[in-house]
C-alpha cells in the first residue's frame, strides 16, 4: 500500500478524536473505559490499528476507536497509569512488555493485562532509492553506531569512525549518518536487542565481558555526535529525510518499508535482505513480534472493546492476505493465529513478562 492510503487512515483517527467533543482533546488521552475505545503506543502497530478501527467503525454502531501514536513506551506508561476513565484500554507495541512496566501496571492497579500476538514485522536500515547499496554484516552496526568501541590496549573509546568503511572496508566510504527512532520507541528497543547486541557479542572483546550490565550499557549506548539521530515517533518522517539527505540511513519498520518502495530501499544483513518470507522464517536477523495490551478491567465497560480485539485478531485482518497484510503486516502461522485468537476471546491475562 502507499503512503496515501497511509495518510488516510491517520486522517479517520484524527478525526475521531476531533469527533469526541470539547473535554477529549487530540494529542492527550480521551476518557478511557466508558467514554469509547482508546489505543495508544507504537508508531509501528499505529497503522494496523487504524485500519482496524476504521474497519471496524464501519461495521459496529459505535464510534470509531482512537488510536494515537506515542511510542511503544510512551504508550504503556499511559496504559499502566491505572484503571478507568482517563486511561486507555489498549496499548500498542513493537516489543514485548518489560518487567519494569507490568510492575508499574500491577502497582497501579492494572492486574489483569492480556497480551496478544498480532503478527510479525522487520526493523530495516534503508537508504534513498537511488543510493549506494550496503551489505551490513551484524558487526557493523555496532561498530558503526556505538557510542564506545575496542580501543588500543583493551580499552573503551569513543567511536572514532566517520565513514562506513573505516567500520569495514567492504562497505561504501560515505559518512555514518543515521535517522532512528527516539528511546520511548518499542523500534529502538528492538533494534538494541536484535542488532546492536548481537553485533557486539561477535567482536571479541565484547564477547569477553563477563559482567552484563557492562555489555549491555555498552551494546545498547548509541553515539551523541549526530552519527546517529533521534528523529521522533514518525516513521514516515525518517523516511522523507532520506530522499532529502544524500547518502543518510534510517532505521524504521518494514511495514513503511513496503508503503514507500517507490522512494526508499533497503539494505540487507548478512546477505539477508527484510522481506514477509525472511521476517515469518527468522532468517532475516532484525525480525521482531508486535503485540496489543489489553486492560481486561475494561472489557464489558468500555462499549466495543471486545468486539474491537476480535476484529484485530481475525483471518480478514490478521490472516494470511488479510486486510492488514496489505498494509505490511507480517501474518502469524494458522495455528499461531488460532492460538492468539483464543487468548482474545478468553481475555485471558498474562502471568508475568516473557
Amino acid at each position: 500500500m502507499n503512503r496515501t492510503l497511509f495518510a488516510a487512515a491517520s486522517a479517520i483517527a484524527l478525526l475521531a478524536l476531533g469527533a469526541c467533543g470539547d473535554n477529549q482533546k487530540a494529542g492527550a488521552p480521551g476518557e478511557g473505559a466508558g467514554q469509547g475505545i482508546l489505543a495508544v503506543g507504537s508508531s509501528t502497530v499505529f497503522p494496523f490499528a487504524s485500519r482496524v478501527a476504521e474497519n471496524f467503525s464501519r461495521t459496529s454502531d459505535g464510534a470509531a476507536p482512537r488510536v494515537e501514536s506515542l511510542g511503544t513506551g510512551g504508550g504503556i506508561q499511559k496504559f499502566c497509569e491505572g484503571v478507568g476513565p482517563g486511561t486507555p484500554d489498549i496499548a500498542n507495541a513493537s516489543r514485548p512488555m518489560k518487567k519494569s512496566e507490568f510492575e508499574l501496571c500491577q502497582k497501579n492497579g492494572v492486574t489483569d493485562v492480556v497480551e496478544i500476538k498480532i503478527g510479525y514485522d522487520g526493523i530495516v536500515i534503508a537508504t534513498a532509492r537511488n543510493g549506494e547499496s550496503m551489505n551490513f554484516r551484524l558487526q557493523d552496526l555496532y561498530l558503526g553506531l556505538a557510542k564506545e568501541v575496542p580501543g588500543a590496549g583493551g580499552a573503551f573509546v569513543a567511536n572514532p569512525a566517520t565513514t562506513w568503511n573505516q567500520v569495514n572496508p567492504g562497505l561504501p566510504g560515505q559518512r555514518i549518518q543515521v535517522y532512528g527512532p527516539p528511546p520511548t520507541s518499542g523500534t529502538r528497543d528492538a533494534f538494541l536487542e536484535l542488532g546492536m547486541a548481537p553485533g557486539a557479542k561477535l567482536i571479541p572483546a565484547l564477547a569477553a565481558i563477563g559482567d552484563k550490565d557492562r555489555f549491555e550499557t555498552l551494546a545498547h549506548t548509541l553515539r551523541e555526535d549526530n552519527a546517529w539521530i533521534d528523529s521522533g515517533e514518525n516513521d514516515n518522517a525518517i523516511v522523507q529525510t532520506l530522499t532529502r539527505t544524500p547518502g543518510s540511513l534510517g532505521v524504521f519498520g518494514f511495514s513503511f518499508l513496503e508503503q514507500n518502495m517507490d522512494t526508499v530501499k533497503a539494505e540487507t544483513i548478512d546477505g539477508v535482505a527484510p522481506s514477509a518470507a525472511t521476517i515469518a522464517d527468522g532468517s532475516y536477523p532484525l525480525a521482531r513480534s508486535l503485540y496489543i495490551y489489553v486492560k481486561k478491567a475494561h472489557v464489558g465497560v468500555t462499549p466495543g472493546l471486545r468486539e474491537f480485539v476480535l476484529e484485530f485478531m481475525s483471518d480478514a485482518a490478521a490472516g494470511r492476505g488479510g486486510y492488514l497484510q496489505d498494509r505490511g503486516l507480517v501474518p502469524l502461522p494458522a495455528d499461531q493465529l488460532a492460538a492468539q485468537r483464543a487468548i482474545a476471546t478468553a481475555m485471558t491475562p498474562m502471568t508475568s513478562p516473557q
